[in-house]
């Protein structure tokens, strides 16, 4: 039956999304994130830089969010050996990273109108 592993393809992209996305956006890891990306920038050697870059970049991060996922729940798509991570892991990174894009466009929204509201608000006083 497809339409199960289907339908777990785009649930389990929604934690990883939600973990990919706080942890290289949201203020509980700005800390973290600073020395991180104070690290990926004046670190000497090509491999600290990139391994500290990971944890800045949502699509990237996201990537190893995924493998602990599927790690976890040991979920394949179309085949049932390594092709299934394989194949799986990809798609799940695909569908988290669109909904990150929707999350992103979404917060873009809200401030605009947050900030429309508020300049409106020192008009009107």
């Amino acid at each position: 039956m497809v339409s199960t592993p289907l339908l777990w393809l785009f649930i389990l992209a929604l934690p990883i999304a939600c973990i990919a996305w706080t942890v290289t956006h949201e203020e509980v890891f700005r800390e973290p994130r600073e020395f991180c990306k104070r690290c990926s920038e004046q670190s000497r050697t090509l491999l600290r830089r990139k391994f500290f870059y990971l944890f800045t970049c949502e699509y990237c991060f996201s990537h190893y969010v995924t493998i602990a996922l599927l790690i976890i729940t040991k979920y394949k798509l179309l085949f049932d050996d390594w092709r299934g991570y394989l194949i799986s892991g990809f798609s799940l990174v695909w569908i988290a990273n669109i909904y990150m894009s929707i999350f992103a466009l979404l917060r873009v929204d809200l401030k605009k109108e947050r900030a429309e509201a508020e300049h409106a608000e020192k008009q009107n006083k």
